[in-house]
């Protein structure tokens, strides 16, 4: 499904389908529920085409991201991270093993209604909740840090 949508969307921004593109679409749809940086898709990706360069990985995200096909998430103190999923949701981050876990919202802030109430126009979306994951805090991580 994933893999549809992207090429869909890389159809109609009128972006052309190269080998190199599609290669890390795959890849992608495949490890999208991992949000993996560039340097994992790379590494799966250049196990399909072994002529693939990092920098074009770097390029061919940064420009899917750019076109608003995937969506980057940038954070302060780790790599980059790459998701194909645009719909609404909320990024589970935990702050143990760094895994991260989309959850579907049924009532996200609507952002037609933001800028009608505010004047604000907004371009994109992006919430995070941190925490810890189930497995991490069966290994003890993140007690004592609920208020």
């Amino acid at each position: 499904m994933i893999r549809e949508s992207v090429l869909r969307e890389l159809k109609e921004k009128g972006l052309k389908m190269t080998p190199q593109r599609l290669t890390i679409i795959e890849v992608l749809a495949v490890m999208g529920d991992l949000h993996p940086s560039a340097a994992a898709v790379y590494r799966e990706a250049k196990k399909i085409r072994k002529n693939l360069s990092l920098s074009t990985t770097y390029a061919t995200l940064n420009q899917l991201s750019a076109h608003g096909i995937i969506k980057t998430l940038e954070f302060d103190t780790a790599e980059n991270r790459y998701e194909a999923n645009i719909e609404q949701h909320v990024n589970l981050i935990c702050n143990g093993c760094g895994k991260i876990v989309d959850y579907k919202v049924s009532t996200p802030a609507d952002p037609g209604e933001v800028e009608k109430r505010t004047g604000f126009s907004v371009l994109d979306t992006r919430l995070e909740y941190y925490g810890y994951c189930e497995e991490c805090r069966k290994r003890g991580m993140g007690k004592g840090d609920r208020p």
